[in-house]
């Protein structure tokens, strides 16, 4: 049972096939970084045109990779939500007309869903339950997973998930877009003694995140210090946001009694961090698990996985086309809702 997979969410177009008997077999991503850099940020308008012109090569692209014909093809996923309106239609209305033309089923899937899931693609994928970091994008939030569509959230950002805060600050420090990668190789090259930033809200119990203040913190520092000084801010700023999450990784592990952690999302591909949860989870003798680097990002072979197990287990979602930019996780515990 094969699924193509659409994802359009924000600035990249992904698109995937998956198969249940033999894993991923072709994906193809096209990143808009270089439209949008010279606004500083992602520009939705421009966004959506983009993934106009983009998904029929992409498809084309996937199904030539993998020699499978439409008529191979159980059904097409596509992201529904939460993401860019525009954006989010361009794909549900490409992937059901396309569902539609081959009279296979349409299946609406949670973008934040399909990174939950993404580290299940890697040839050893964790087993339920688990808990799951998910720093993606405007999201960071812990969950507590026991299958699929039943999640928890433990916690979540109160004001600028992870990554918006990695994306200002890189804006104060002059660095290009996207700024979360710049940042952290900027890092590498910081002194990690000379500045100390706070641990936002790890000094009172919760599993819940807020970056907003450490952002204003940053910019405090970066009017008061040299040009000179950029590498050591850009290196207390990332140590500060990794310490936080391991902190709040451990206490999470510890309230649900799990042992094993995923960490998944955009953010998820820093090596720091990455250094950081495996080191907590061998010092509790519990396993952490990531999707590889090329599949941190949005991208077509998580809402193809996703789909496949919908699919599986009877659940497709809306068959019209629509979008949902805001759409929490937890009602995924129930079919999804046209």
């Amino acid at each position: 049972m094969i699924v193509l997979g659409i994802e359009s969410s924000c600035d990249e177009t992904g698109v995937a096939l998956y198969c249940g008997e033999r894993g991923l077999l072709a994906h193809q991503l096209h990143s808009q970084v270089a439209l949008h850099a010279e606004y500083g940020g992602v520009v939705p308008e421009i966004a959506s045109r983009d993934h106009v012109r983009r998904l029929v090569p992409l498809v084309t692209a996937v199904l030539e990779q993998a020699q499978v014909a439409p008529a191979d093809i159980a059904a097409v996923a596509h992201t529904r939500g939460p993401g860019l309106v525009g954006a989010l239609l361009v794909g549900s209305a490409f992937s059901t007309s396309l569902a539609l033309a081959w009279n296979i089923p349409s299946i609406a899937v949670h973008h934040l869903e399909g990174h939950l899931l993404a580290p299940m693609l890697e040839p050893a994928p964790p087993a339920f339950p688990f808990v799951a970091l998910l720093v993606s994008g405007g999201h960071t939030m812990l969950v507590a997973v026991t299958g699929v569509g039943e999640y928890q959230i433990l916690g979540q950002s109160l004001d600028d998930a992870a990554g918006e805060a990695f994306d200002k600050t890189a804006k104060l420090l002059g660095l290009g877009y996207p700024g979360g990668p710049a940042l952290a190789r900027l890092a590498q090259q910081g002194d990690p003694r000379r500045f100390r930033f706070p641990r936002p809200m790890t000094d009172r119990p919760g599993l819940d995140f807020s970056f907003s203040g450490l952002k204003t913190f940053a910019m405090n520092v970066v009017k008061a210090e040299p040009e000179s000084a950029r590498a050591d801010i850009a290196r207390a700023f990332e140590d500060a946001v990794v310490d936080t999450m391991v902190i709040k990784c451990r206490r999470a592990l510890e309230q649900t009694g799990m042992e094993r952690l995923i960490v998944s999302g955009g953010v998820g591909a820093n090596r720091r961090l990455r250094a950081a949860l495996t080191q907590l989870c061998e010092s509790r003798s519990g396993q952490v698990f990531y999707p590889r680097i090329e599949l941190c990002t949005d991208n077509g072979a998580m809402i193809a996985f996703a789909g496949y197990q919908r699919l599986r287990d009877g659940i497709l979602g809306a068959t019209s086309f629509g979008a949902r930019a805001r759409w929490p996780i937890e009602e995924l515990t129930a079919p999804m809702a046209p």
